[in-house]
């Protein structure tokens, strides 16, 4: 048997009773057992399996024989087989469903793009019905895509299944066709969009008759947006109330939803030149814009990222509020979510912009929930997400070549602050203790060209920033005591306390200085705030300080509330 003849394939049941999924397909016997294995221990499976499929030269079939199985048993009972062997559509009016368009818009999804069309388009209007008739070839491949995994699912052959679908889409076609030349489909322009849906209201075929009304209004659109622009149009033109209103509308959601779920129809409504980051903004905005924008007035970090609506997507918006057209914004929202969680880069080549982006999409999500998502969800997402911001790549460019170390620390504690999750927070700190602890780090605040002074500020101010970013106390203080010790050596190769307590200035002054070091706000936590604080305690034990402070109440007041501060009774 020839060796490229036998491969394996590794599958993997993630809960008990689940089915089996295919994980991976390899030649390598080794590699398959190994990454099963890997599997296992990750906790990515309760159970895996190995397969090895060796190719009958003769019958074209593949023979499986189980090499590897490990993990829990199987406790899920058999299901009985299904009786019902006949398709899922029978029925031309099968085709309308929404699951029925979805695989449409799946099977003809070049066909639709190039004649700038939705699936919904296509059942209802007999011009489209005829090219893609007349097109032979496209048609043709579609059956055949879709009857082989049904032929699989039901046990019956590739053959009798398209002859039952090429039967189900000659009539379908025939209907439609048989409906324009009666004249029986709706013209909603002519007719008025509401008294059109008044009269079909109580029509058993009351949607496929709409929608053929709907399908010709929007024919002459001149782009997505134009047939955005012209579905709201018919929305704001139906009937004011009762089951015609909620007839109207539905018919008008179906190809409003299927242009804004297609990339082509949103590019043209929100704009081609937007990146993924953007996008995901834009449509975030589209779908809670009084969320948003409220938002945006408060949180300049919000607003930054937010691009601004087009005029269409602007009038959408405003539908969007409303529960009308509920299952179009949950589209959107969902659509954000999975880009979210893809592997795609929000703003390729801008790290720093990646940050800003992924933290204002999470502000803007988050003050929405509850009216398109729940909070859990939108939380889960953003910690996939953070995972992305961890990664070595990630970092190396976001820190790039020409950051100095202290800029590098303040680059790495605002990633620290823009993670979610227990995990990821801690491998954050990770990247900036490594730089802290470095040698680099250490010799740029000894031997730099800044002032003590300005070195001591600096580091009492990046260490307070990595007690705030959200790390556990395991995490962030060994992080905070390495600043502390910098700024104890920074402050003795200056000596600036003792220049400090032996300036030429009023004692008062002096004190206010120490005791500004001694609490943290102008020297990190550490020796060099302990030995500010023994010399404030010093200096104001003396006669001519208490005299001096005596005159001027107010700057005693200073002087207490200090004391309490470095946690020092005045």
């Amino acid at each position: 048997m020839d060796r490229a003849q036998i491969h394996y394939e590794v599958f993997s049941r993630r809960k008990a009773g689940a089915q089996w999924t295919l994980e991976q397909a390899t030649e390598n016997r080794t590699a398959a057992i190994a990454s099963a294995e890997e599997l296992l221990k990750e906790g990515r499976a309760i159970s895996v399996r190995v397969t090895k499929e060796t190719l009958d030269p003769e019958t074209r079939e593949f023979q499986s024989v189980t090499i590897l199985n490990k993990g829990a048993p199987d406790t899920a009972k058999p299901k009985k087989a299904a009786d019902d062997r006949e398709p899922l559509c029978v029925a031309p009016q099968d085709l309308y469903t929404i699951h029925a368009r979805e695989r449409i818009g799946r099977l003809l999804d070049g066909w639709l793009e190039r004649h700038h069309a939705t699936p919904f388009e296509l059942l209802h209007r007999a011009d489209l019905v005829e090219q893609l008739e007349a097109s032979g070839v496209e048609l043709q491949h579609a059956i055949q895509k879709v009857a082989v995994p049904e032929a699989q699912a039901r046990g019956l052959t590739v053959h009798e299944l398209m002859r039952t679908f090429q039967s189900l889409v000659e009539r379908a076609i025939e209907r439609l066709l048989k409906d324009m030349r009666r004249g029986v489909l709706p013209d909603v322009d002519k007719e008025g969009f509401a008294a059109a849906a008044e009269r079909v209201a109580q029509d058993p075929e009351r949607g496929y008759l709409l929608g053929a009304g709907v399908a010709a209004s929007i024919a002459p659109a001149r782009n997505w947006s134009d047939k955005i622009g012209r579905l709201l149009d018919l929305a704001d033109g139906a009937p004011a109330k009762g089951p015609a209103r909620q007839l109207a509308l539905q018919t008008v959601e179906q190809p409003l939803a299927e242009i804004l779920g297609s990339n082509v129809g949103l590019d043209d409504l929100l704009g081609k030149e937007l990146d993924l980051g953007q996008r995901l903004a834009a449509m975030t905005r589209l779908t809670a814009v009084e969320a948003v924008e409220a938002l945006m007035r408060v949180e300049p970090s919000v607003a930054k990222i937010m691009p601004e609506l087009t005029a269409p997507a602007k009038r959408l918006a405003e539908w969007l509020k409303g529960e009308e057209f509920r299952h179009v914004r949950s589209a959107i929202v969902r659509r954000v979510m999975r880009e979210l969680n893809g592997p795609r880069r929000l703003k390729p080549g801008d790290a720093e912009g990646e940050i800003d982006v992924l933290r204002g999409l999470a502000m803007a999500l988050t003050a929405a929930t509850g009216a398109i998502l729940p909070p859990e969800e939108v939380q889960a997402v953003f910690v996939a997400r953070s995972k992305t911001l961890i990664t070595g790549d990630f970092v190396e460019s976001y820190l790039g070549t020409e950051k100095s170390a202290a800029e590098e620390v303040e680059a790495l504690i605002w990633l620290v602050e823009n993670v979610i999750g227990a995990a990821n927070k801690r491998q954050a700190a990770r990247y900036l203790a490594a730089v802290v602890m470095a040698l680099r780090f250490e010799k740029e605040f000894r031997y730099g060209p800044d002032s003590p002074a300005a070195k001591l500020a600096t580091l009492a101010r990046l260490q307070r920033a990595v007690g705030r970013g959200g790390l556990l106390p395991d995490d962030y203080q060994p992080i905070q005591v390495k600043l502390g010790d910098l700024g104890g050596m920074v402050e003795a190769d200056a000596k600036l306390t003792a220049t400090v307590a032996r300036a030429a200035a009023p004692a008062a002054h002096r004190l206010t200085l120490l005791l500004k070091l001694a609490t943290g706000e102008a020297a990190p936590l550490g020796p060099a705030a302990d030995r500010a604080r023994m010399e404030a305690l010093r200096l104001a034990r003396l006669d001519d300080t208490r005299a001096e402070l005596a005159a001027a109440p107010e700057r005693m007041a200073q002087v207490k509330d200090l004391f309490m501060q470095a946690g020092v009774a005045a």
